[in-house]
């Protein structure tokens, strides 16, 4: 098989994982907004597909050193390349069948690894700081979700709670020579205000997604020299653009509802905090899974919210006879009989536990996956290049 061959089976290979990378995380950064009418899912696609090419043209190009040349001590060949990414592409298949959000970096690194292990030339300071890094991320995001959760969520709930009117969220005034745009006949300010923090919200998600995913399409490619990095860019961009505009127009209709129902407001929390988790760890050159944050964030905000503390001043204005006093609701132990409010809900209602806020099967899966994903990718890619090791 000639050079040539192999290397438009490897673009080919590289498209497919770009088009499921861009079928799950356009779900992730823009389902929130789509779902609260705010965008259209075709909107949604495009400005995904501009902000993901700005994340991998900057920022993800110190993720694509550590892909391309940090995690093995010698250049990926072209052949080792495509069958590097056929198993980041059968990882992706596996995650798509469990219908789990695809750790994509995680499977990349593992297959890359398996390379390494196979032809003795595996860093292994690299890979334990990357690693180190994906045990911490989970904490990171839990610890922020939590925080929030217990004690800033109610205040921000009452400050910024997201609502939309009907009809248009702007207009146009003809009463002048020139029309000017002006606020729709039942948009506030502050539904327009939201509204703009929203879209800008989405447009960071997507270029993390962008600096973090970029890189897994082509990698191995550009490590082996048959692409240069500014192209390999704009194939991974073009990609994942697609699966926006094809495979995520059902993500985006469903993202969030299986580990937990949240409003719009907690969505947010959640996005700009895994957005900033993983934009920081690219830039250090870290592969780091979007969904990893924001799963734990998830998490951490509805064991938050279980968790509140009863505030001493609430207490003692119940213990004075003031039945208007508010008391928040829930200790470290959830009682059985002490109402909460979900995250955002203004009425409260009866919680069991801290489980009623989340869902720990669905957690249990995804934790599952970033662990058997990952070593899958490994086993596999191992045991190919050790049966032929004329790959490497």
């Amino acid at each position: 098989m000639s050079l040539t061959t192999v290397l438009v089976v490897g673009i080919v290979a590289s498209i497919f994982v770009g088009l499921n990378i861009g079928g799950s995380s356009t779900g992730i950064a823009w389902g929130p907004a789509v779902g609260a009418g705010i965008i259209s899912k075709t909107l949604a696609a495009g400005l995904m597909t501009f902000f993901v090419f700005l994340g991998g043209w900057t920022v993800g190009r110190n993720v694509m050193d550590t892909l391309a040349g940090d995690i093995i001590t010698i250049p990926i060949s072209l052949e080792s390349g495509v069958a590097v990414l056929f198993f980041i592409g059968l990882g992706i298949l596996i995650a798509n069948v469990f219908g789990v959000p695809v750790p994509t970096s995680m499977t990349t690194v593992g297959s890359i690894a398996g390379l390494g292990l196979a032809t003795g030339t595996l860093n292994f300071e690299t890979i334990g700081w990357i690693v180190s890094w994906w045990v911490v991320t989970p904490i990171i995001g839990f610890w922020v979700g939590g925080v929030i959760g217990r004690y800033l969520y109610p205040e921000l709930n009452r400050r910024f709670e997201i609502t939309t009117s009907e009809g248009p969220l702007l207009a146009l005034d003809r009463r002048g020579t020139v029309p000017t745009p002006t606020l729709g006949p039942n948009t506030t300010r502050r539904e327009l205000l939201t509204t703009v923090l929203v879209l800008i919200i989405g447009c960071y998600m997507a270029f993390s997604a962008g600096a973090s995913n970029v890189p897994n399409a082509v990698a191995p490619l550009v490590s082996s020299g048959a692409l240069e990095v500014n192209t390999a860019i704009a194939i991974a961009t073009v990609a994942i653009g697609v699966g926006g505009f094809t495979i995520a127009r059902r993500t985006m209709e469903s993202v969030g509802t299986e580990l937990s129902d949240i409003p719009l407001l907690a969505a947010l929390i959640v996005m700009l905090t895994a957005a900033t988790i993983t934009t920081a760890l690219s830039a250090i050159g870290i592969p780091i899974s979007l969904v990893m944050a924001m799963v734990m964030t998830i998490v951490g905000l509805g064991w938050g919210r279980a968790t509140r503390p009863v505030r001493v001043r609430d207490v003692r204005d119940v213990i004075r006879g003031d039945e208007t006093a508010e008391i928040e609701p829930g200790a470290l132990t959830a009682d059985p009989n002490t109402p909460v409010r979900q995250i955002g809900e203004e009425e409260p209602r009866e919680v069991r536990e801290a489980s009623d806020l989340f869902n720990p099967r669905a957690v249990i899966k995804y934790v599952s996956m970033w662990i058997i994903g990952p070593t899958v990718s490994l086993g596999l890619s191992y045991a190919f290049f050790v049966a032929f090791p004329f790959v490497g």
